[in-house]
Protein backbone atom coordinates (compact mmCIF):
# COMPACT_ATOMS: atom_id res chain seq x y z
CA UNK A 1 0.00 0.00 0.00
CA UNK A 2 1.47 3.36 -1.04
CA UNK A 3 0.27 6.27 1.07
CA UNK A 4 3.19 8.66 0.93
CA UNK A 5 1.87 10.41 -2.18
CA UNK A 6 -1.00 11.75 -0.04
CA UNK A 7 1.52 13.72 2.00
CA UNK A 8 3.55 15.10 -0.88
CA UNK A 9 3.32 18.87 -1.45
CA UNK A 10 2.72 19.81 -5.04
CA UNK A 11 4.89 22.57 -6.53
CA UNK A 12 3.56 26.11 -5.97
CA UNK A 13 1.04 24.92 -3.36
CA UNK A 14 0.09 27.25 -0.54
CA UNK A 15 0.69 25.32 2.67
CA UNK A 16 -1.16 25.86 5.93
CA UNK A 17 0.01 23.43 8.61
CA UNK A 18 -3.37 23.68 10.32
CA UNK A 19 -4.75 21.65 7.41
CA UNK A 20 -2.53 18.68 8.31
CA UNK A 21 -3.34 16.51 11.32
CA UNK A 22 -0.18 15.48 13.22
CA UNK A 23 -2.20 12.63 14.81
CA UNK A 24 -3.10 11.15 11.42
CA UNK A 25 -2.33 7.44 11.03
CA UNK A 26 -3.93 6.84 7.65
CA UNK A 27 -6.08 3.69 7.45
CA UNK A 28 -4.36 2.11 10.47
CA UNK A 29 -5.51 2.05 14.09
CA UNK A 30 -2.26 0.93 15.71
CA UNK A 31 1.29 -0.13 14.90
CA UNK A 32 0.46 -3.83 14.90
CA UNK A 33 -1.21 -3.36 11.53
CA UNK A 34 2.02 -2.24 9.87
CA UNK A 35 4.59 -4.51 11.55
CA UNK A 36 4.78 -6.98 8.65
CA UNK A 37 4.90 -4.23 6.02
CA UNK A 38 7.68 -2.43 7.87
CA UNK A 39 9.75 -5.57 8.13
CA UNK A 40 9.24 -6.35 4.44
CA UNK A 41 10.29 -2.81 3.54
CA UNK A 42 13.32 -3.09 5.79
CA UNK A 43 14.52 -6.13 3.87
CA UNK A 44 13.93 -4.33 0.56
CA UNK A 45 15.81 -1.27 1.81
CA UNK A 46 18.83 -3.36 2.81
CA UNK A 47 19.00 -4.93 -0.66
CA UNK A 48 18.37 -1.71 -2.60
CA UNK A 49 20.90 0.27 -0.59
CA UNK A 50 23.50 -2.46 -1.20
CA UNK A 51 22.83 -2.27 -4.95
CA UNK A 52 23.07 1.54 -4.89
CA UNK A 53 26.41 1.30 -3.08
CA UNK A 54 27.73 -1.29 -5.54
CA UNK A 55 26.54 0.63 -8.61
CA UNK A 56 28.21 3.91 -7.51
CA UNK A 57 26.46 5.95 -10.20
CA UNK A 58 23.78 7.84 -8.27
CA UNK A 59 22.91 8.81 -4.72
CA UNK A 60 19.85 9.50 -2.58
CA UNK A 61 19.59 12.44 -0.18
CA UNK A 62 17.01 12.41 2.62
CA UNK A 63 16.32 15.71 4.37
CA UNK A 64 14.68 15.64 7.81
CA UNK A 65 13.29 18.84 9.30
CA UNK A 66 10.91 19.48 12.15
CA UNK A 67 10.37 21.25 15.42
CA UNK A 68 12.41 20.20 18.47
CA UNK A 69 11.44 16.65 19.62
CA UNK A 70 9.73 15.90 16.28
CA UNK A 71 11.77 12.70 15.96
CA UNK A 72 14.60 13.29 13.52
CA UNK A 73 17.04 11.16 15.51
CA UNK A 74 14.43 8.47 16.15
CA UNK A 75 13.52 8.31 12.47
CA UNK A 76 17.14 7.73 11.49
CA UNK A 77 17.60 5.03 14.16
CA UNK A 78 14.46 3.10 13.24
CA UNK A 79 14.43 3.43 9.47
CA UNK A 80 18.13 2.72 8.97
CA UNK A 81 18.28 -0.34 11.23
CA UNK A 82 20.10 -3.14 9.42
CA UNK A 83 21.39 -1.02 6.55
CA UNK A 84 25.09 -1.34 5.70
CA UNK A 85 26.67 1.72 7.41
CA UNK A 86 29.43 1.87 4.78
CA UNK A 87 26.88 3.09 2.25
CA UNK A 88 25.14 5.62 4.51
CA UNK A 89 26.29 9.02 5.71
CA UNK A 90 24.37 10.99 8.33
CA UNK A 91 25.09 14.68 8.83
CA UNK A 92 23.61 16.62 11.75
CA UNK A 93 23.81 20.33 11.04
CA UNK A 94 24.28 22.61 14.02
CA UNK A 95 25.21 26.29 14.10
CA UNK A 96 27.85 27.05 11.45
CA UNK A 97 31.48 27.22 12.51
CA UNK A 98 33.63 30.32 11.92
CA UNK A 99 35.13 28.63 8.85
CA UNK A 100 31.66 27.89 7.49
CA UNK A 101 30.48 31.43 8.18
CA UNK A 102 33.37 32.67 6.06
CA UNK A 103 31.67 31.08 3.02
CA UNK A 104 28.19 31.29 1.55
CA UNK A 105 25.52 29.40 3.52
CA UNK A 106 25.30 26.54 1.01
CA UNK A 107 29.04 25.85 1.04
CA UNK A 108 28.93 23.41 3.97
CA UNK A 109 25.78 21.80 2.59
CA UNK A 110 27.28 21.04 -0.80
CA UNK A 111 30.33 19.47 0.83
CA UNK A 112 28.05 17.17 2.84
CA UNK A 113 25.96 15.98 -0.12
CA UNK A 114 26.20 12.20 -0.56
CA UNK A 115 28.77 10.90 -3.00
CA UNK A 116 27.78 8.46 -5.74
CA UNK A 117 26.61 5.17 -4.31
CA UNK A 118 25.64 6.57 -0.94
CA UNK A 119 22.42 7.21 0.87
CA UNK A 120 22.79 10.54 2.67
CA UNK A 121 20.67 11.84 5.53
CA UNK A 122 20.56 15.46 6.67
CA UNK A 123 19.40 15.92 10.26
CA UNK A 124 18.42 19.57 9.84
CA UNK A 125 19.80 21.14 6.69
CA UNK A 126 20.16 24.22 4.50
CA UNK A 127 16.56 25.02 5.43
CA UNK A 128 17.79 26.34 8.77
CA UNK A 129 18.82 29.40 6.75
CA UNK A 130 15.16 30.22 6.04
CA UNK A 131 13.90 28.99 9.43
CA UNK A 132 16.00 29.84 12.50
CA UNK A 133 17.77 32.61 10.57
CA UNK A 134 14.40 34.13 9.73
CA UNK A 135 12.78 33.67 13.14
CA UNK A 136 15.74 35.13 15.00
CA UNK A 137 16.29 37.86 12.38
CA UNK A 138 19.94 36.94 11.91
CA UNK A 139 19.99 38.46 8.42
CA UNK A 140 17.79 41.08 6.70
CA UNK A 141 14.49 39.87 5.24
CA UNK A 142 15.60 40.55 1.66
CA UNK A 143 18.50 38.14 2.24
CA UNK A 144 16.53 35.16 3.53
CA UNK A 145 13.70 35.71 1.04
CA UNK A 146 16.16 35.36 -1.83
CA UNK A 147 17.26 32.00 -0.45
CA UNK A 148 14.12 30.11 -1.47
CA UNK A 149 15.05 30.35 -5.15
CA UNK A 150 18.72 29.75 -4.37
CA UNK A 151 17.80 26.55 -2.56
CA UNK A 152 15.58 25.40 -5.43
CA UNK A 153 18.43 26.04 -7.88
CA UNK A 154 20.89 24.17 -5.66
CA UNK A 155 18.61 21.15 -5.29
CA UNK A 156 17.93 21.09 -9.03
CA UNK A 157 21.68 21.04 -9.66
CA UNK A 158 22.08 18.11 -7.28
CA UNK A 159 19.21 16.28 -8.97
CA UNK A 160 20.61 16.84 -12.45
CA UNK A 161 23.95 15.50 -11.22
CA UNK A 162 22.42 12.19 -10.14
CA UNK A 163 21.26 12.80 -6.56
CA UNK A 164 17.62 11.99 -5.88
CA UNK A 165 16.16 14.11 -3.07
CA UNK A 166 13.40 13.34 -0.58
CA UNK A 167 12.43 15.94 2.04
CA UNK A 168 10.32 15.22 5.11
CA UNK A 169 8.83 17.70 7.53
CA UNK A 170 8.05 15.81 10.74
CA UNK A 171 4.81 17.41 11.84
CA UNK A 172 4.02 17.29 15.55
CA UNK A 173 1.55 19.27 17.66
CA UNK A 174 2.58 21.74 20.35
CA UNK A 175 0.93 19.51 22.97
CA UNK A 176 2.94 16.51 21.77
CA UNK A 177 6.13 18.51 21.97
CA UNK A 178 5.34 19.37 25.59
CA UNK A 179 4.83 15.68 26.40
CA UNK A 180 8.15 14.74 24.81
CA UNK A 181 10.04 17.51 26.58
CA UNK A 182 8.51 16.43 29.88
CA UNK A 183 9.52 12.85 29.16
CA UNK A 184 13.11 13.97 28.74
CA UNK A 185 12.92 15.59 32.18
CA UNK A 186 11.25 12.64 33.88
CA UNK A 187 13.36 9.83 32.40
CA UNK A 188 16.92 9.86 33.72
CA UNK A 189 18.14 8.02 30.63
CA UNK A 190 16.83 10.87 28.47
CA UNK A 191 18.02 13.80 30.56
CA UNK A 192 20.99 14.22 28.25
CA UNK A 193 18.61 15.04 25.40
CA UNK A 194 17.05 17.94 27.27
CA UNK A 195 18.29 21.34 26.16
CA UNK A 196 17.12 24.31 28.18
CA UNK A 197 17.32 26.35 24.97
CA UNK A 198 14.43 24.30 23.58
CA UNK A 199 12.09 26.11 25.98
CA UNK A 200 13.00 29.47 24.51
CA UNK A 201 12.48 28.12 21.00
CA UNK A 202 9.10 26.71 22.05
CA UNK A 203 7.90 30.25 22.80
CA UNK A 204 8.48 31.02 19.11
CA UNK A 205 6.26 28.15 17.96
CA UNK A 206 3.94 30.28 15.82
CA UNK A 207 6.85 32.09 14.17
CA UNK A 208 8.43 28.77 13.26
CA UNK A 209 5.14 27.44 11.90
CA UNK A 210 4.88 30.41 9.53
CA UNK A 211 8.51 30.01 8.48
CA UNK A 212 7.96 26.31 7.76
CA UNK A 213 4.80 27.03 5.79
CA UNK A 214 6.72 29.38 3.50
CA UNK A 215 9.60 26.93 3.06
CA UNK A 216 7.22 24.07 2.27
CA UNK A 217 5.22 26.23 -0.13
CA UNK A 218 8.14 27.75 -2.00
CA UNK A 219 10.60 24.83 -2.04
CA UNK A 220 8.59 21.73 -2.93
CA UNK A 221 9.56 20.96 -6.50
CA UNK A 222 9.47 18.02 -8.88
CA UNK A 223 13.23 17.68 -8.35
CA UNK A 224 13.02 17.79 -4.55
CA UNK A 225 9.51 17.32 -3.17
CA UNK A 226 8.52 18.06 0.41
CA UNK A 227 6.34 15.62 2.36
CA UNK A 228 4.46 16.65 5.49
CA UNK A 229 4.66 13.52 7.66
CA UNK A 230 2.29 13.29 10.64
CA UNK A 231 4.70 12.54 13.48
CA UNK A 232 2.73 12.40 16.72
CA UNK A 233 2.55 8.64 16.22
CA UNK A 234 6.14 7.53 15.84
CA UNK A 235 5.30 4.18 14.31
CA UNK A 236 3.30 5.79 11.48
CA UNK A 237 6.05 8.36 10.89
CA UNK A 238 8.59 5.56 10.51
CA UNK A 239 6.29 3.51 8.29
CA UNK A 240 5.67 6.38 5.87
CA UNK A 241 9.28 7.46 5.58
CA UNK A 242 10.60 3.96 5.06
CA UNK A 243 7.92 3.34 2.43
CA UNK A 244 8.90 6.54 0.59
CA UNK A 245 12.59 5.63 0.60
CA UNK A 246 11.93 2.12 -0.66
CA UNK A 247 9.59 3.34 -3.41
CA UNK A 248 12.18 5.89 -4.56
CA UNK A 249 14.99 3.34 -4.64
CA UNK A 250 12.76 0.90 -6.53
CA UNK A 251 12.19 3.58 -9.17
CA UNK A 252 15.92 4.26 -9.34
CA UNK A 253 16.45 0.48 -9.72
CA UNK A 254 20.22 0.41 -9.05
CA UNK A 255 22.06 -2.55 -10.52
CA UNK A 256 25.13 -4.49 -9.52
CA UNK A 257 27.95 -3.69 -11.98
CA UNK A 258 28.87 -6.45 -14.44
CA UNK A 259 31.75 -8.65 -13.28
CA UNK A 260 35.11 -7.61 -14.86
CA UNK A 261 36.12 -10.82 -16.62
CA UNK A 262 35.74 -13.05 -13.58
CA UNK A 263 35.09 -16.05 -15.81
CA UNK A 264 38.85 -16.15 -16.47
CA UNK A 265 39.88 -16.00 -12.82
CA UNK A 266 41.38 -19.17 -11.37
CA UNK A 267 41.94 -19.49 -7.65
CA UNK A 268 44.98 -21.69 -7.16
CA UNK A 269 45.13 -24.42 -4.53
Amino acid sequence: MSLIKDYRIKPDSKVSLKDFDPDDSGPFKDKNEVVEDVEADRQKLVELQERLYAEKQRSLLIVLQGMDTSGKDGTIAHVMTGVNPQGVQVIAFGPPSPAELAHDYLWRIHQAAPSRGRLGIFNRSHYEDVLVVRVHQLVPEKVWRARYQQINDFERQLSESGTMILKFFLHISKDEQKKRLQDRLDDATKNWKFNIGDLAERKLWDDYQRAYEDALSKCSTDDAPWHIVPANRKWYRNYLIMRAIVETLEKMDPQYPPPPGLDKVVIED
